[in-house]
């Protein structure tokens, strides 16, 4: 956090724009991000559209380090429904200190103008710190800057079916349909980022199961086995020992006490050596 920015709340989907959105913030010192707000399908437990597990939102939450406000939705859900839940989290934020609402939006104009208006009786500014970027050009700079994601939703009229629960890399990006915008602002498909230089610590999922449902096929999430993965990444070549700490892994670059220790370590023993390592270069 930026502690002499503003407040705001960043809306959060689970997927890459919001992610990436995240990022941004966090290098703007005119801000502060003070949690994230995500909207649950109560009946099902899963954010909307994206159909993500709540137990994975909340890891991404712990992964960020950042609060999680979940703002629980019927199903169906109509207009008054949502603007009940929604109004009463944005009352909530105000009462907590919070100045503005930030979203992952892109390009699309209706959008922004329904956010602007919602958000408008509240006090509340609407911030979009990636408006008006290019697309083409976002999508790599976010793999080239260690965004990590997988497709959870796709919609079947505009992309292959087998697209749900591939990564989003750049093979993805090149077998794209023409047409299809490569961040899927047009709602060709969503995603789930389980990790990216706004993460402490990845949240390692792998594919379930894979259905069809009103012409949308989506791609069950589930979480990884350890909460916290080990940072082995296979090569385990301790550097020759020059003192006067231990020696530290040519590969994940944890030292021999972390090494031996980690299968010991709590949780938040395991989250603290990952933030450390984030801030290490890896090899050499």
């Amino acid at each position: 956090m930026n502690p002499s920015g503003r407040p705001l709340l960043l809306s959060w989907s689970s997927g890459k724009d919001s992610a990436w959105a995240l990022h941004e913030l966090r290098r703007d010192p005119r801000w502060s991000v003070a949690g994230l707000l995500c909207t649950v399908n109560a009946a099902h437990d899963r954010v909307a559209m994206h159909a993500v597990r709540r137990r994975l939102l909340e890891l991404q939450a712990r992964a960020v380090g950042l609060p999680l406000r979940i703002v629980e939705i019927p199903d169906p859900c109509t207009d008054a429904d949502y603007a009940a839940a929604m109004g009463a989290a944005m009352a909530a934020a105000r009462d907590d200190g919070i100045e503005a609402m930030a979203f992952g939006d892109l390009f699309l104009e209706d959008i922004r103008a329904y956010r602007e208006q919602k958000l408008a009786p509240t006090g509340l500014e609407a911030v979009f710190p990636l408006w008006g970027r290019d697309t083409t050009a976002l999508s790599r700079e976010m793999l080239a800057g260690g965004l990590c994601a997988r497709l959870t939703c796709v919609d079947a009229r505009v992309c292959p079916p087998g697209f749900a629960g591939r990564d989003y890399d750049a093979a993805l990006l090149d077998a794209l349909p023409p047409g299809v915008d490569p961040c899927g602002e047009n709602g060709e498909f969503h995603s789930f980022v389980w990790d990216g230089p706004m993460f402490d610590v990845p949240v390692p999922v792998h594919r379930g199961e894979v259905v069809e449902r009103g012409g949308f096929v989506f791609a069950d999430l589930l979480p990884g086995p350890e909460e916290v993965p080990s940072p082995c990444v296979g090569d385990c070549t301790l550097r020759p020992w020059r003192g006067p700490g231990p020696p530290t892994c040519k590969g994940c670059e944890r030292n021999l006490d972390e090494i031996v220790g980690w299968p010991r370590f709590d949780d938040e023993t395991r989250r603290a050596v990952w933030r450390r390592l984030r801030g290490v270069p890896r090899g050499g």
